[in-house]
């Protein structure tokens, strides 16, 4: 703890000196909530970044494999279809779920919250509660 932090309550201090030290603290305390949200803030872009990372490689692999499923589709239909009827009706299938696969996506897309550094947030809100609290005394 600071020295002024330290000083007990029975001490008697002028106006200027009380207004002198919460102004120091109150500095202090802002300075600790940027460096929270600063800490926080990097520790989400690292997870986001590392499950990004992950993310595109899966969806290049799948992309892959949905390529040789649609070739297989295509070869299995051709054994009762002309080999163009089975391409198309595999074509059409891979675009519906395509289009399912969209809506989905934009639907969560429209749920997310922004990125907030919300640790930080709840505690400066009790930061400034027990502000409002000490004040009123």
């Amino acid at each position: 703890m600071t020295e002024t932090m330290q000083r007990r309550p029975e001490e008697n201090h002028s106006v200027g000196e009380l207004v002198g030290q919460a102004t120091e603290q109150l500095s202090e305390l802002v300075r600790q909530e940027v460096r929270l949200a600063k800490t926080e803030l990097a520790q989400k872009g690292r997870r986001a970044g590392r499950g990004g990372g992950l993310l595109g490689a899966a969806g290049a692999i799948a992309y892959v494999g949905v390529m040789a499923l649609a070739g297989t589709g295509v070869a299995a239909l051709s054994l009762v279809l002309s080999v163009w009827a089975a391409a198309l009706i595999v074509t059409g299938v891979l675009f519906v779920v395509a289009a399912v696969l969209g809506q989905a996506g934009r639907s969560q897309l429209g749920r997310a919250a922004p990125p907030m550094p919300e640790q930080t947030l709840d505690s400066v809100r009790a930061d400034v509660d027990e502000i409002k609290e000490r004040a009123h005394r």
